[in-house]
């Protein structure tokens, strides 16, 4: 790569325009500092092109000049995929927030990568549709940076992963060249899937301009629980049970540990235990339907019996949306609750749901022996085997000493999870955070064919470099 001369960067600025360029460092600022605070990044100028053509003219200069290249969306990811080094272009999307077309009788939505995800689900539930996606950051992530992150959430368990919305795509090649893949087709065996490729590629193969996404009908109603669980097996055997008895309504089945709640009802100044007791795991689950009053019997059914083979010690049913959200706010604040409590080190592992248990103990042990006084503080998604294993210092400890720590103890939780068959990237992406992690723990015949697609979609290089390898 080389450093933009002042001649590329006059060029790049007359494509968007005054108003679409940044390079003071006060305004840049906001852009360039990653959610957690762990990536500090830096570069001569940042670009809000205003259409897919400005953003493949910016990419063909970017090529003739061989200047790296780093897009991003609405600054959510956790891995640092979006910040770039220092001489690359920084390129937001965000002004690429069209609604280009809702197809209500195909049930799909083509929008523009700068979209906020929850726009995108607001267009779709106007017309009595569901956008399958669902996350915390739903109000700040953007379409482009959720499907290149494949972006997980709290809907997997019914709807799957982005890669399972998307339809097509429009992508700028690392040429400049503009690929128009946005079919609205559900089925199409012309040749390679092309899409694919890009889906969960962070950037660096091509920039994602815009989605067609597959819609489904919106449930009219929802049944929310909350479970007090003896165990996490027994939490495996509710989510079996549930499944069964549903027949497909179970949208969500999240758990969190008794620290997590202490978590939130401390810091969080509306958040209640809305049980009378303590219990060691609690899960959250949402069954969807049309009926609300068979979601309710069913919901019933279903906790009488749970309890009938000893599987919850206590359970709430939510009796209006204000109370399901008092429920979700235990679980949704938990990530954001843990920057109280000091240095956190986190965790995107996934396990086979019936090696959970065994992993959060092994797991759990590891640490606490390696580093006395630690807390785990393991929470997220049972109901697709992704458990965000975080780590919180050691009440009374110091917070650099501890995240110093971070390699080691996550060398550790990594190579328990490679044990169990797991993987050590479950929905965050591998970004600057895990690019020499995971030489440890994938096969070398899978990182060359990997490696192969980057230099055949991206032989100069220029596509946000040093991230995924």
């Amino acid at each position: 790569m080389t450093r933009p001369s002042e001649d590329t960067l006059n060029r790049l600025r007359a494509i968007v325009g005054p108003k679409g360029w940044i390079s003071e460092p006060h305004d840049l600022a906001p852009y360039l500092t990653e959610w957690r605070g762990r990536y500090q990044g830096a570069t001569p100028l940042l670009l809000k092109p205003g259409s897919v053509e400005d953003v493949a003219a910016i990419v063909k200069i970017c090529a003739e000049t061989q200047t790296a290249i780093v897009p991003q969306g609405g600054n959510t990811g956790l891995v640092g995929g979006q910040i770039p080094y220092g001489d690359e272009i920084l390129l937001s999307l965000t002004r690429l927030c069209s609604v280009r077309e809702l197809d209500i009788e195909n049930a799909t939505l083509t929008v523009e990568a700068g979209c906020p995800l929850a726009q995108a689900q607001n267009v779709a539930a106007a017309e009595g549709l569901l956008l399958g996606t669902s996350l915390a950051s739903e109000g700040s992530a953007t379409i482009g940076g959720i499907v290149s992150t494949n972006a997980g959430g709290t809907n997997v368990l019914r709807y799957g992963m982005t890669r399972e919305q998307v339809l097509g795509l429009e992508v700028v090649l690392a040429s400049g060249e503009i690929w128009n893949g946005l079919s609205g087709l559900r089925k199409d065996n012309t040749g390679y899937d092309l899409k694919q490729l890009f889906i969960g590629a962070e950037g660096t193969l091509g920039i994602v301009t815009a989605a067609t996404l597959k819609l489904f009908p919106r449930p009219a109603h929802m049944a929310t629980m909350l479970c007090a669980v003896p165990s996490i097996k027994a939490a495996i055997g509710l989510l079996h049970l549930a499944k069964a008895r549903s027949g497909g309504q179970v949208s969500t089945f999240e758990f969190f540990a008794r620290i997590g709640l202490d978590f939130v009802t401390t810091h969080v100044a509306k958040a209640r235990d809305p049980f009378a007791q303590s219990h060691p795991w609690y899960v959250l689950i949402e069954l969807d339907g049309n009926d609300a009053g068979a979601l309710a019997s069913d919901a019933e059914a279903l906790l009488e019996a749970v309890q009938e083979r000893d599987l919850i010690n206590d359970a709430i049913i939510a009796q209006s949306k204000a109370q399901a959200a008092d429920l979700w706010m235990l679980r949704e604040r938990l990530s954001e609750v843990q920057k109280l409590e000091g240095g956190s080190i986190k965790h995107d592992v996934s396990v086979p749901i019936s090696a959970i248990p065994a992993f959060l103990e092994e797991a759990s042990s590891a640490v606490m022996t390696a580093c006395p006084g630690v807390r785990p503080v393991p929470f997220g998604h049972l109901g697709d085997g992704n458990i965000h294993f975080n780590l919180s210092q050691p009440k009374g400890g110091d917070k650099h000493e501890f995240l110093a720590r971070w390699d080691e103890l996550s060398r550790i939780v990594h190579d328990i999870t490679a044990k169990y068959g797991g993987s050590i990237s479950a929905e965050h992406g591998i970004g600057q955070m895990k690019r020499e992690e995971i030489l440890r723990y994938m096969p070398a015949a899978e990182i060359e064919t990997m490696k192969g697609i980057k230099r055949a979609l991206d032989p100069l290089g220029i596509m946000n470099p040093e991230k995924v390898f």
